[in-house]
């Protein structure tokens, strides 16, 4: 690779990781194509983004971007994303279904983590199920008002029939 094209790479992900929230350093070692297509395609649907870089040039992007504590070696996959529970959940749900696809360590809200942190924001619920929970909670006191509404007009016709 040229030093000015590895410069390039540097500064595009310095400005990614810099901009993101969470980043999930994954072993990929034994996947093939089609499955890193399955997992890019997994990664877009939940807005995060999925890249293999060179170590040195990822060591170096981190370190721009004001994240540090974390050795990356063999072979590394990054994930990230704006919603550290979206880059959680693809890098924990591929690792599920793939025996070869290992989470190593990544970075959520600019602070090192474990496997086991990144493994417990993979099991809470995303954006859009807590939205959905916080909708019914406000519409169940509507929802138990016109129940009762509809029951008393039901009394009331049955008691005037």
């Amino acid at each position: 690779m040229l030093k000015a094209k590895k410069a390039e790479v540097i500064e595009q992900l310095t400005n990614d990781f810099a901009n993101t929230t969470a980043v999930v350093v994954c072993d990929y070692k034994g996947l093939t194509v089609s499955e890193l297509e399955e997992l890019r395609k997994a990664a877009r649907e939940r807005d995060a983004k999925v890249q293999v870089v060179k170590n040195t040039l990822a060591t170096i992007a981190l370190k721009n971007a004001g994240m540090e504590g974390v050795e990356l070696k063999n072979t590394n996959l990054f994930v990230w994303s704006d919603d550290v529970i979206a880059a959680a959940k693809v890098a924990s749900d591929f690792a599920k279904k793939h025996d070869k696809f290992v989470i190593k360590s990544g970075y959520l809200d600019k602070e090192p983590a474990d496997v086991e942190k990144i493994e417990a924001f993979a099991k809470l619920p995303g954006r859009e199920e807590l939205l959905g929970m916080l909708a019914a909670t406000w519409m169940a006191p509507l929802t138990n008002f016109v129940f009762g509404l509809d029951a008393l007009r039901k009394k009331k016709e049955e008691e005037a029939a």
